[in-house]
């Protein structure tokens, strides 16, 4: 045992003894980490991120909510079972993957907070992008020869006008991604409350996104809850029309036979009117009947569309989230100390594996 602590021993005085004797180096390497590491990191442009939590309603009954509730407190979720909503709270991240989703973003209004752009978002994370003046020259150089080497686009698909989500082309594509980039979206298991958050280069836009995509997003909901009930209240809009439109067919009729025939006692004229007069009665109840169906059908929209309560609203952050530069510099110093520690030490350690 003592010969095997006086041999770490020896080891370690020297590897102690090879790394005294690159003190000046170590200063060099550490000066020109420092150095390369600020001219990294220190171009890179600010971004700011801002978060928006809402709560949406859930649940179709006080025992389901209360089963949901127990199972919660044990990490389990049931919340999936409850109702029969195909895109229930789990889901809602889901969402900000798909295109019918993150396209519409693109024509949302924005302005910086200097007052110096007012565009759309498309067009702004297009033409007014904060690039890093070190590395923009080489993923320039990057992206000139992949577009050399990529197949040509197919005519017709580039073209300008409104974004088909089933056919993007390469730029909207790739700006799409960096939307699916900058936006994220966590649903608490427990409680159901979901946080979206928006990560962008201007504090106010950054801000105003969130608010965007959380209303985007109860929209898309709103929309999805309410899609069957809408199509009937779209159906029964056309049934009821065209039962006012035979009853007013119906009394006209009726109105411009009793013109022609009055002071006639005859009974064939009688029977006429009389029947005239039951079908405009028939005409007046499936009339009516559509009209109430209609109105519970408008009933049923506003009965299935979900309410969304904003917990965190969303506010224009005041200091950037990053990036975090005395972080990354500090990072870059530990690892080229590490770096070079093991390079120097590196015929000691390979003979000590040996």
């Amino acid at each position: 045992m003592s010969n095997k602590n006086n041999a770490d021993l020896a080891v370690l005085n020297e590897a102690a003894r090879i790394l005294g004797e690159k003190k000046r180096a170590y200063i060099k390497i550490l000066a020109a980490t420092f150095v390369l590491a600020c001219l990294m990191i220190l171009p890179q442009p600010r971004y700011y991120t801002c978060e928006v939590k809402l709560a949406p309603e859930w649940g179709s009954s006080s025992a389901a909510e209360g089963l949901g509730s127990l199972a919660a407190s044990f990490g389990f979720d049931l919340s999936s079972m409850q109702g029969s909503d195909a895109i229930y709270p789990m889901l809602y991240p889901e969402l900000f993957e798909s295109p019918e989703f993150l396209v519409p973003l693109f024509d949302i209004q924005v302005s910086t907070a200097d007052g110096t752009i007012n565009t759309t978002y498309h067009e702004y994370l297009k033409k007014h992008q904060k690039k890093n003046p070190i590395t923009y020259p080489f993923t320039k150089a990057l992206g000139s020869v992949k577009k050399l080497l990529e197949p040509k686009e197919a005519a017709g698909v580039a073209g300008a006008g409104e974004i088909n989500p089933f056919r993007l082309n390469k730029k909207d594509y790739g700006l799409m991604k960096k939307i699916e980039n900058k936006i994220g979206c966590v649903v608490n298991r427990k409680n159901n409350v979901v946080s979206i958050t928006v990560k962008d280069q201007d504090a106010l836009i950054c801000a105003t996104m969130a608010d965007s995509v959380r209303a985007h997003l109860q929209d898309f909901i709103i929309d999805y809850r309410t899609s069957k009930a809408r199509q009937d209240v779209d159906y029964y809009q056309a049934l009821r029309d065209s039962a006012l439109m035979e009853y007013r067919l119906a009394t006209e009729a009726y109105s411009k036979y009793c013109d022609r025939h009055q002071n006639v006692i005859m009974q064939s004229v009688i029977s006429e009117r009389d029947q005239l007069e039951n079908d405009m009665s028939l005409k007046l109840t499936k009339y009516q009947t559509m009209s109430g169906q209609l109105e519970n059908a408008k009933a049923k929209v506003q009965e299935q569309t979900p309410a969304f309560t904003v917990i965190k609203s969303p506010t224009v952050p005041v200091r950037p989230a990053g990036p975090k530069r005395m972080i990354f510099v500090a990072f870059m110093l530990v690892l080229a100390t590490v770096g070079a520690t093991m390079w120097y030490l590196r015929r000691l350690i390979i003979s000590e594996l040996i």
